[in-house]
């Protein structure tokens, strides 16, 4: 998960997965430049929350901005 420390969509996106005890990784994107230009190529844009889920069958979902509902179903958990 693409975030800034800044941002209050990434702390509820945070609060979200970690109520959900789901784990992720988070790549802080407003301190680390090269990172950042990652996003921007697998994203096309700057916003955050960005996340990339790969799934089971590798299968990739990537979803800009805190979208339960989508972060949801690419994880199959309830909502």
């Amino acid at each position: 998960m693409y975030t800034t420390r800044t941002c209050p969509f990434c702390k509820m996106q945070k609060d979200y997965l970690n109520s959900k005890n789901v784990e992720f990784s988070e790549i802080l994107v407003d301190e680390n430049p090269d990172e950042a230009q990652k996003m921007i190529a697998i994203s096309g844009q700057m916003g955050v929350p960005f996340t990339v889920i790969v799934k089971d069958d590798g299968q990739q979902v990537n979803i800009l901005g805190f979208d339960q509902q989508k972060i949801a179903e690419a994880l199959n958990i309830s909502s």
